[in-house]
């Protein structure tokens, strides 16, 4: 079983940055695909990012340019640098992870982005 657990989130101001992270519980698994989702007010969970172990990444077009996803394989934690942020961009931010070769799916319990003035 593999916890995840993410940190970083908070209160932002239009226009400012923020540095999500997620670690593992286990070090010693190998993860095909990490990345983060979020769920805004009122709406579905939506990709924001993922990254293969291979270094492929995949951004949402509305966070392109803007967020930049990174992990580290031997840790197994990822990280999502978020740029630019707008209010548009509030919303709860779940780390996600696909176990190989199971291909298991974990989610974290989520953390909170708040932009706003």
């Amino acid at each position: 079983q593999v916890q995840l657990a993410e940190s970083g989130g908070g209160l932002v101001q239009p226009g400012g940055s923020l540095r999500l992270s997620c670690t593992a519980s286990e070090s010693g698994v190998s993860l095909s695909v990490m990345g983060w989702y979020r769920r805004a007010p009122g709406k579905e969970r939506e990709l924001v990012a993922t990254l293969i172990q291979s270094g492929s990444a995949n951004y949402a077009d509305s966070v392109k340019g803007r967020f930049t996803i990174s992990r580290d394989n031997a840790k197994n934690t990822v990280s999502l640098q978020m740029t630019s942020l707008k209010p548009a961009d509030t919303a709860v931010y779940y780390c996600n992870a696909i176990l190989y070769p199971s291909g298991q799916n974990y989610w974290g319990k989520g953390t909170l982005v708040t932009v706003s003035s």
